[in-house]
């Protein structure tokens, strides 16, 4: 019997792309979406996937309703704007939300399971903690635009199952700090590994924020690193399992500091130690999370149990991948 498509949002991303590879590795049928412009571009770090796979992303909702819906498997929708300092909250709304609801009530009229990219950026500064409960995701107070777009389609989902209204089998991700290899595009919205990396292979030095706060010390701030072969385990593990709906944090579940991470990334270069610390710019002190560290006990629930790689040697890898392109 003929494997169904995955069809793939944001698959000339970071993340889209890695779980485009997992799937070839898996024979399973995809459909690509994305700007085209991005998968021509991207050919450094990507390999650029057979042209009849692909989906401008701007053609796709009109190709959506030229597919066969017994055939699609999943829709797996990473596409998003990913840019936390985005402050166009119209932009936002038509782009993380509007777009998710449209994808959403395809699923559940067509009766297909639905993956999506939720946000830890939806905790705001962790008032309330970092528990993945649903019944808090109205109290959740983002520290952005970006942030409160992935609030607000979480909220409107939990709304749409109550009325009856939903896919089969769905679940949205709240992703922590992913980092890996295949992140160079994200240019400023690349993560910290990324840009350690090139810092110090250019200069030999490291730069880390300041601490604006008197509970940290400089690099001492703390966030959740998640590699992103882990993220795309947990991806593959919710749709073969298949995780019958929720939303679920996907960190490592232990927050590790900047300086960790910088001494990970010298370490895998072999090179001594510089780090600088240079202020937070104005513009970010007051949107920036401090700490975030994911309680992972409700995916550990689900099943899932297969453990997370260390942050040494995630950024080891990503390290001996990056040092390849050199």
């Amino acid at each position: 019997m003929m494997k169904k498509k995955w069809i793939i949002t944001g698959a000339a991303g970071f993340i889209g792309y890695r779980f485009y590879l997992r799937a070839a590795e898996k024979n399973i049928p995809v459909l690509l979406v994305d700007k085209l412009a991005h998968f021509q571009t991207r050919t450094s770090e990507h390999g650029l996937p057979d042209a009849s796979l692909l989906v401008d992303r701007a053609e796709f909702l009109k190709t959506l309703s030229t597919q066969n819906p017994a055939e699609i498997g999943a829709i797996i929708h990473i596409g998003a704007c990913s840019d936390t300092t985005e402050m166009r909250e119209d932009y936002l709304r038509e782009t993380n939300v509007e777009y998710s609801q449209t994808l959403w009530n395809y699923c559940a009229k067509h009766g297909i399971p639905f993956l999506y990219a939720s946000s830890a950026a939806t905790y705001g500064a962790g008032e309330l903690g970092y528990e993945d409960r649903e019944d808090l995701t109205p109290q959740l107070k983002p520290l952005n635009p970006y942030g409160e777009s992935k609030r607000a389609f979480d909220e409107w989902a939990l709304a749409e199952e109550k009325k009856g209204n939903h896919p089969p089998n769905w679940a949205g991700f709240k992703f922590f700090n992913v980092y890996g290899f295949g992140e160079g595009h994200k240019n400023k919205m690349a993560s910290v590994v990324y840009h350690a990396y090139r810092q110090i292979e250019q200069t030999g030095r490291v730069k880390l924020f300041q601490s604006h706060k008197a509970e940290y010390k400089d690099g001492e701030q703390m966030r959740d690193f998640v590699a992103v072969s882990d993220v795309i385990d947990v991806l593959v593990f919710a749709l073969e399992k298949p995780i019958k709906r929720g939303i679920y944090n996907l960190g490592s579940g232990k927050a590790r500091t900047f300086l960790d991470l910088a001494r990970a990334v010298f370490a895998a270069l072999g090179k001594k130690e510089a780090i600088d610390f240079v202020p937070t710019p104005e513009s970010l002190r007051d949107r920036y999370q401090y700490f975030t560290e994911a309680p992972m006990g409700k995916l550990e629930k689900a099943g899932y149990t297969r453990g997370f790689t260390s942050l040494e040697q995630g950024v080891r890898e990503t390290v001996e991948l990056l040092s390849k392109l050199s």
